[in-house]
């Protein structure tokens, strides 16, 4: 057990190792000094609180993403849909923000986050309802369902619920608001770092909780190592391919609550582009563990502040090439320690 350990984190920390330089040569064949960018990253990312706030603040929705896409892969199954699904969740939380504008908070916060991941996690739920009853691949139904999402959320906001000649919905109720950090306790100063992080983190430990602590968890890992033993022990298949979607998609649903309670307070289209697809390198580098899932958020939201600082020297777009290079490699050196884990079993 040590030794996979060993060879899961020694994988993920050269995935990153060997993309940062693959990096700095990128930087310094565009002409510019890495140590002289990777130095102002790094400075400008921890230099205030409002920086370490932005990194807590975008690691947030990663880590939602990331429990989606981890929480599947648990169970045998890749949902590449937390992209759609986070949208239509964002949607629902906000249609229930500010359509009850009189409920107090303590009714009204829980009702938006039920309806979040109620949301994300019955659009999720028709892929898995396709695996069960035809036997269709959930990759290409939930890459599919995230095209479809995208166009019903464009159509709500533009046509449907769309504020003069902006492209969001209308204000949710302040009392749907979740707290920031800096008016609660007075610190990271200016960041809408809010409570959504900690909810994101529960998250985490009720996925700790479902797969080490009861029997739907111990059914969804017997799927995910072996889905005809499954099935030879009387495992009811097709309900927890469902089951398992519909929990994963409500992870997903569950990004809006960052956006649309804690910061802007409306839904935005595109208010968390591509944050579905990074929670896939989250997943990946945490090994599907849920605890590890934080602090691989932090890292990668660290990421994407620090791009912003570095942007008047290098593009911004050179960060996106650091990341997609760690999705690559991460792949690469976890089929590595798969083989390394078997050879030493």
């Amino acid at each position: 057990m040590k030794k996979n350990l060993f060879y899961n984190l020694l994988g993920s920390v050269s995935a990153v190792v060997i993309a940062i330089v693959l990096g700095c040569i990128l930087i310094y064949a565009i002409g510019k000094n890495p140590f002289e960018v990777l130095s102002i990253l790094f400075a400008n990312t921890f230099s205030n609180s409002y920086a370490i706030g932005q990194i807590f603040f975008k690691a947030t929705p990663l880590i939602f993403t990331g429990l989606c896409v981890a929480f599947a892969f648990r169970s045998g199954l890749f949902n590449i849909g937390a992209e759609g699904q986070l949208n239509i969740g964002g949607i629902a939380i906000a249609f229930i923000g500010f359509s009850f504008l009189n409920l107090p908070s303590i009714i009204l916060i829980p009702l938006c986050l039920l309806a979040g991941f109620i949301a994300g996690g019955l659009w999720a739920s028709i892929a898995g309802y396709l695996k069960a009853r035809f036997g269709s691949h959930e990759v290409i139904n939930t890459i599919m369902l995230n095209f479809i999402a995208l166009a019903f959320v464009s159509y709500l906001v533009n046509k449907v619920f769309r504020v003069s000649a902006t492209i969001h919905t209308p204000e949710v109720s302040s009392n749907a608001y979740l707290s920031r950090f800096d008016s609660l306790f007075g610190i990271f100063n200016g960041s809408p770092f809010n409570l959504s992080f900690l909810i994101a983190v529960l998250c985490c430990l009720v996925m700790y909780v479902i797969f080490d602590k009861t029997i739907l968890g111990y059914e969804l890992k017997t799927i995910g190592l072996n889905i005809n033993a499954a099935k030879y022990a009387g495992l009811n298949v097709k309900k927890l391919f469902i089951t398992s979607m519909f929990i994963s998609g409500g992870f997903a649903g569950l990004v809006g609550s960052n956006f649309v309670m804690g910061y802007k307070h409306y839904y935005e289209l595109g208010f968390a582009e591509g944050t579905g697809y990074l929670g896939i390198a989250v997943a990946l580098m945490s090994r599907n563990n849920p605890i590890a899932i934080i602090f691989v958020a932090l890292f990668f939201g660290m990421l994407d502040y620090g791009g912003l600082s570095v942007n008047a020297i290098v593009p911004k777009e050179i960060i996106t090439i650091i990341q997609s290079l760690i999705i690559i490699l991460v792949i690469i050196f976890s089929k590595v320690s798969e083989k390394m884990n078997l050879k030493n079993a």
